[in-house]
């Protein structure tokens, strides 16, 4: 993986910037000590990145478990015995991992998975609007349509206008035109603008700015406006921001409740992202998805137990390294380590960037995640593919990433069983003549009880005096529920006077006595007709 650090070098410098509001925020969030979050996010980088099998993937803690994280450290009793879920979910994660339940990552429709990456850039691009004008009455990585403060995203962004900070803005601005130009210009005139990222430059711009404007009343950026990292006054204070977990309470029947909840959601969260990040990476490079449920599994045992919030793989840092050009996990790696030494050697020098250089960045990865030509690509593909991502996106714009993801993946569902519904045989009328019809029936390939009706419907619509040749020559599953209606069929289409022949690769039957009876005769092992 060294063989790439020229590219993933100052890709993690740009995690690093991506990964350090967001620890600190949801941490906020979630009711944690601060410190919390920058644990699992050096945990994320380092352990989960070493472990993975994912190439570009970036694990820390996620906005989608802050809600959670929140409440359960209430009910539990103190932020010890939170701890004490947090390591039980990375045992349940690794337990997932080993009975191969990653492979459950791979049955969200595709159109889900653009609707997800494209919903998430524009929660990104919404809720960074405030930031970048200086207000900041919500905590970064927030992602959640009602906020904690009593707003939810657009609220936000119409108070936008009655607090503006002019200094957090016009460093927003800046920054934001450095980004702009330097990937659109000057990243096409050297590999040294490629190694130099424009975000480093955006964020060094922003320090010199907020300490030239210091002492000026108009321009000079309030400390609410700045990052904020704990700063420790010596070796025993640091130590002392870790917490560790009470395991005393693991009797407590809710802290594994929580434990499990936290690791199906985790799960759930890490192998949407994977599927996501992997559609992202140009190199198409497949992540094994067992071998991270135990990574993140891993990662989440180490992070409980020196007092870390609960891991994830997030799109939002994993996109921003794709884009930034990284190209193994040496870029995740170094991110995390770039999260610990700053953390301890450079806290006071952090807590001089503004918010609003940040947010800078964030809209250029969201912008990317949701450009405007996907839409246009998407309406092309045909309903099939635009209801399903339409859904998904509107859902976590207006709720969150599960219940919009959960509403996408329903609407898929449902598409699926109409296509169903609609391809289980082809109908064909050969003849009417004599006063006879004759009808052929010819089923799909695979005809299961989602057919029934489709079948079923057919079956009672056909005239007296038909002849029906029913064609199962390429059928290779007939699903039992199907067998059972054409079974019953029998009673009516001798009353109807409706002569039926069976074609099958077994042979062809006039008017057999019993489907039941005919497909009995199939082997045990294999429900194939052939």
């Amino acid at each position: 993986m060294f063989k790439t650090i020229k590219s993933d070098l100052p890709a993690s410098i740009v995690v690093f910037f991506v990964a350090l509001p967001l620890c600190l925020g949801i941490a906020l969030a979630s009711g944690a000590p601060l410190f919390s979050g920058l644990i699992a996010g050096i945990v994320g980088g380092i352990v989960v990145g070493a472990i993975s099998g994912s190439n570009i993937g970036v694990s820390g803690p996620a906005a989608g478990l802050a809600a959670i994280v929140l409440t359960a450290i209430g009910s539990l009793g103190g932020y010890q015995n939170f701890l004490v879920a947090v390591v039980l979910a990375g045992i349940i994660q690794i337990i997932l991992g080993f009975l191969k339940a990653g492979i459950i990552g791979y049955y969200f429709p595709s159109s889900v998975i653009k609707g997800m990456l494209t919903g998430i850039g524009i929660i990104i691009i919404l809720k960074q609007i405030p930031h970048f004008f200086g207000y900041d009455a919500e905590p970064e990585g927030a992602d959640s349509f009602i906020e904690a403060s009593g707003e939810n995203t657009f609220s936000a962004i119409f108070h936008v206008a009655d607090n503006i900070s002019l200094g957090a803005t016009l460093i927003g601005i800046l920054g934001l035109l450095v980004i702009l130009f330097w990937d659109n210009i000057l990243a096409k005139k050297g590999k040294f603008f490629k190694i130099l990222q424009g975000p480093l430059v955006a964020v060094v711009l922003g320090i010199v700015y907020f300490i030239l404007t210091q002492s000026h009343e108009s321009l000079s950026i309030d400390s609410s406006h700045l990052v904020s990292v704990p700063i420790p006054d010596d070796l025993n204070s640091f130590l002392g921001q870790f917490s560790f977990p009470n395991f005393s309470a693991i009797t407590n029947s809710e802290v594994w409740l929580v434990g499990f909840t936290m690791a199906l959601v985790a799960s759930l969260e890490t192998l949407l992202c994977v599927e996501a990040t992997d559609k992202l990476d140009p190199d198409k490079n497949v992540t094994p998805t067992n071998r991270e449920l135990l990574a993140q599994g891993t990662g989440n045992i180490i992070s409980g137990l020196i007092g870390g919030l609960p891991i994830t793989q997030v799109i939002v840092r994993s996109s921003a390294n794709i884009q930034s050009g990284g190209k193994s996990k040496l870029s995740a790696i170094i991110h995390g380590f770039l999260l610990l030494i700053s953390v301890i050697l450079i806290p006071r020098l952090l807590n001089k960037i503004p918010l609003s250089v940040l947010a800078a960045i964030l809209l250029v990865v969201g912008y990317k995640l949701a450009k405007p030509s996907l839409f246009k690509k998407m309406v092309k593909m045909g309903w099939k593919q635009y209801v399903p991502f339409f859904v998904t996106v509107v859902g976590i714009v207006f709720t969150d990433l599960l219940v919009g993801i959960s509403l996408g993946l329903g609407v898929g569902i449902i598409i699926i069983l109409i296509k169903s519904y609609q391809n289980s045989h082809f109908l064909h009328i050969e003849d009417r003549s004599n006063d006879r019809h004759k009808i052929k029936m010819t089923l799909a390939e695979e005809v299961t009880f989602f057919n029934k009706g489709a079948i079923l419907k057919e079956l009672e619509n056909l005239p007296k005096d038909t002849y029906l040749e029913l064609d199962l020559i390429n059928t290779r599953y007939l699903d039992q529920d199907i067998i059972e209606i054409l079974e019953d069929f029998l009673y009516k289409a001798k009353e109807r006077r409706i002569d039926i022949k069976l074609v099958s690769k077994r042979g062809v039957v006039e008017n057999p006595e019993s489907f039941v009876e005919f497909f009995k005769t199939r082997p045990k092992s294999s429900k194939s007709l052939s």
